[in-house]
């Protein structure tokens, strides 16, 4: 693991790679009272090659510091933390599994550990990161989810912290998420406002594909607006989609109103979440008001959700040279 403290009297302390090892921390730690913590996720992959590399880890980078800042914690050069990063995989690299779709992640944390009850700014924090190898997301090969969507349900609001990756945006959600397994469901589809937007889908970003009524095609995803993560995978999609020119690409609102619209209409193609744990996930039903909505991803002749999954792969695997794919000495 690689860990590094800081105070505000003195600043950041060396950083240190060392095995992985149990935190000691006050009671009164902040983190334990006010939620002041923040993580990252991503990976690191082992192509055909057998040579390891990471995947525009600079956007994890970038969206820590941008968090790190909402919660007041401290700054840090972001360039440096990356070359530590990668130091702590290059270290690790034998634990990157060989196994085709499968990984190590890695988990970057921020926490203020300062021992003291009074709500304000730690003038103590740490950083650490641990890894973890981990297997492929679908096992048995990619799987259509369903979700449910209640709009009594909101995950971020404007002038919150929906944007950033913050652990006090995910343990509220984890109640909703277990009713949706209770209904059968796998993941649940956040909505938001009197219109019901679409926002996300668990803890991934969402993706549909539809038939405008002029008959062109159009892939629409939330914007930024202040109430989305701005994720990876997301962004990697449309880069790719975009550089493809085959069909329009737009970041903007989309409500379950347009959805049922569609729908009806037979307009609607697909839905996909998309973020690092699984990459591409298609989504074949919706349940919204005590309806379900079958979503025909997975019955389209070649899915955009298949050919998605398939380029960015490549690329984290090495089977595509590309600048997003950072090898690891």
């Amino acid at each position: 693991m690689f860990m590094v403290r800081w105070t505000s009297a003195d600043g950041w302390d060396k950083p240190k790679i060392s095995p992985l090892r149990k935190l000691e921390l006050h009671p009164a730690a902040k983190v334990l009272h006010y939620a002041q913590e923040l993580f990252e996720g991503l990976k690191a992959y082992r192509g055909h090659d057998d040579k390891v590399r990471l995947f525009r880890p600079e956007m994890n980078v970038r969206r820590l510091l941008n968090s790190a800042a909402r919660l007041d914690l401290p700054k840090f050069d972001g360039d440096e933390f990356l070359k530590c990063l990668t130091k702590l995989v290059s270290v690790e690299k034998d634990w990157v599994p060989k196994y085709p779709m499968s990984s190590l992640y890695i988990r970057p944390t921020v926490i203020g550990i300062e021992p003291t009850l009074g709500v304000a700014r730690s003038n103590e924090a740490l950083l650490f990161v641990i890894l973890s190898p981990v297997g492929p997301y679908f096992r048995t090969g990619i799987k259509p989810v369903s979700l449910l969507a209640d709009p009594k349900h909101v995950r971020a609001w404007p002038g919150g912290t929906g944007d950033k990756k913050l652990g006090c945006n995910y343990a509220p959600t984890l109640m909703v998420q277990n009713e949706a397994e209770k209904l059968g469901l796998q993941q649940v589809l956040w909505l938001f406002g009197e219109d019901e937007q679409v926002t996300e889908v668990g803890a991934m970003n969402v993706m549909v594909l539809l038939k405008n009524k002029d008959g062109g095609t159009e892939l629409v995803t939330p914007p930024l607006s202040g109430i989305i993560l701005p994720g990876v995978t997301r962004q990697s999609v449309l880069d790719l989609t975009r550089e493809w020119n085959e069909f329009k690409v737009s970041e903007r609102k989309i409500t379950m109103a347009e959805i049922r619209e569609a729908l009806k209409e037979d307009r609607l193609l697909e839905m996909f979440g998309c973020g690092t744990a699984c990459v591409i996930c298609p989504i074949e039903r919706l349940y919204h008001r005590g309806e379900n909505l079958h979503i025909p991803t997975m019955e389209q002749s070649s899915p955009l959700a298949n050919r998605v999954l398939k380029a960015i792969t490549d690329i984290q695997y090495g089977v595509v040279p590309h600048s997003w794919a950072i090898e690891v000495e």
